[in-house]
């Protein structure tokens, strides 16, 4: 009987420690973000698995060379792919990463980016990025500080103009006084009672 009871003690301790290192399949992976060069993929993991990270397989469609992206210490439910190429199709797996190793990986998901003319055109001509808006706030934003300097510029002109006007208009009474006193320096003397002096011939 204590044969029995310790055997299904053992067995029952090696089942729990089973479940608490078996980790299920990521759920819903998905792909968003979809751009000509990257995406998003994002996933789901049951509650109460003890995750501690993640990992992902990236492989182009008839090409065996995988991309390996792993994180751990993260509760993050996405991750982004970079440095794709244009209209290419890539089948990319997530698995779910434990204390005591990692979960199979989930069911594929086959994903093509688009053609760099075909993002541009399915943009209506009214849309407007927010990178755009900020790329033109910036623009605005330099225009104006341009536009700025130069007034201070032209004002800085301006009044140095009107102070050298005044300094000459101040100047022009004592130059007028002088011209006035040397040209009556140089005038023909006079006589002391009024006529002119003549020599004697």
């Amino acid at each position: 009987i204590i044969f029995m009871a310790c055997l299904f003690l053992f067995l029952s301790s090696g089942r729990a420690c089973a479940s608490d290192t078996l980790l299920s399949a990521p759920l819903n992976v998905t792909i968003r973000e979809l751009e000509v060069n990257s995406a998003v993929v994002t996933w789901e993991i049951l509650e109460g698995d003890p995750v501690i990270g993640f990992a992902i397989t990236q492989q182009k469609k008839d090409v065996r060379m995988l991309r390996f992206i792993q994180e751990v210490n993260t509760t993050t439910r996405s991750c982004a792919l970079w440095d794709l190429d244009e209209d290419t199709e890539y089948i990319v797996h997530v698995q779910s990463i434990s204390m005591g190793g990692s979960s199979p990986p989930s069911q594929p998901v086959l994903f093509r980016t688009p053609k760099e003319s075909e993002k541009m055109a399915s943009k209506s001509p009214d849309e407007v990025t927010m990178e755009e808006v900020g790329d033109a706030a910036q623009l605005r934003a330099g225009e104006l500080i341009i536009i700025v300097v130069v007034l201070v510029m032209w004002a800085g002109v301006i009044a140095l103009f009107c102070r050298q006007y005044d300094i000459i208009k101040d100047n022009e009474p004592n130059n007028n006084k002088d011209k006035a006193k040397n040209s009556s320096e140089c005038s023909t003397p006079e006589h002391p009672q009024g006529g002119l002096l003549r020599s004697n011939v």
